[in-house]
């Protein structure tokens, strides 16, 4: 077994690639440094690194062996935090996001609970627009989100809310008066887009390029906001796939929402970041799911 000096030793010089800048992070001699690697080779029969006067470079033996271990010691650490932060119970701050209007009940509803059995941890409520959602939780300025699948890149479930999808066309459009419609008359419409900023996969999910049998799916304008995607939708400017619950959140006398009839249905839920699953987080999505088997 490896001591725990002699892996930070060994991570810390495999990133730096210098024995004096390894040294003074770690506020050892260089030749403490030198030391542990020596006894490292020893141990495990082949050179680690190659040193000349001027170069500190990895051997094959050396990149493998780092490789290896980070994820191990980034593991231990996890472990480490989740236990010390169990210990202190659930304090601090959790800053949490509803996206679409419709997702705020649950949101509201699960901080509640949230509260109830954690009351010594705060809890700050936004709203997330299409633009930031990504961004505001890469950045930290958002812990959770409550948002719409799928998101990719984050960790994220259990659903928590499920609907239909409806076809949200200009009141005077064509199809306006239909019972139904099948996802293939998206063929022979353009589909108004998304900002760029919005997920690769959700985008596939909303608004595909192919309908189910292949067809190709003319591109409308690009919208900013769910609203302005909308109201090109009232001006004639293209169709747009979205969740039934648009009829009673987003009513409006220019657009009618038909529903589709052969597509899967939306599933909304708790999206966070992977490296930030902290106890917040967890006893936070946990509350969620709670709330959600109750209502």
């Amino acid at each position: 077994m490896l001591e725990r000096h002699e892996v930070e030793t060994f991570l810390t010089l495999a990133e730096e690639l210098h024995f004096g800048r390894t040294a003074e992070r770690l506020r050892v001699t260089t030749g403490r440094i030198s030391h542990v690697v020596k006894k490292l080779e020893r141990r495990i029969g082949a050179p680690l690194f190659e040193r000349t006067s001027r170069v500190v470079r990895l051997t094959p033996i050396g990149h493998r062996l780092a490789d290896d271990l980070r994820p191990l010691v980034a593991g231990m650490e996890d472990a480490v935090r989740r236990a010390v932060e169990a210990g202190r119970g659930v304090t601090g701050e959790l800053r949490v996001a509803f996206l679409g209007e419709w997702t705020a009940p649950v949101l509201l509803r699960a901080v509640n609970l949230f509260r109830e059995r954690h009351p010594d941890c705060e809890v700050h409520v936004h709203e997330a627009q299409l633009a930031n959602s990504r961004s505001s939780l890469v950045d930290g300025s958002i812990d959770v989100l409550i948002a719409a699948y799928p998101f990719d890149g984050m960790a994220n479930g259990p659903a928590l809310l499920s609907e239909g999808r409806v076809l949200a066309v200009a009141a005077g459009h064509p199809l306006a008066g239909a019972e139904s419609v099948s996802l293939e008359v998206l063929a022979g419409h353009p589909v108004v887009q998304y900002p760029a900023v919005t997920s690769a996969e959700f985008k596939r999910d909303r608004t595909p390029d192919r309908t189910p049998s292949g067809r190709p799916v003319p591109r409308g304008p690009v919208g900013n906001t769910f609203s302005e995607m909308l109201s090109l939708v009232a001006m004639g400017r293209g169709v747009l796939p979205v969740g039934e619950h648009t009829r009673r959140y987003y009513p409006r006398p220019d657009v009618a929402y038909v529903p589709i009839h052969d597509a899967p249905p939306i599933r909304r839920g708790p999206v966070w970041r992977e490296t930030n699953t902290t106890e917040r987080v967890r006893e936070f999505v946990r509350a969620a799911a709670d709330t959600a088997r109750r209502g």
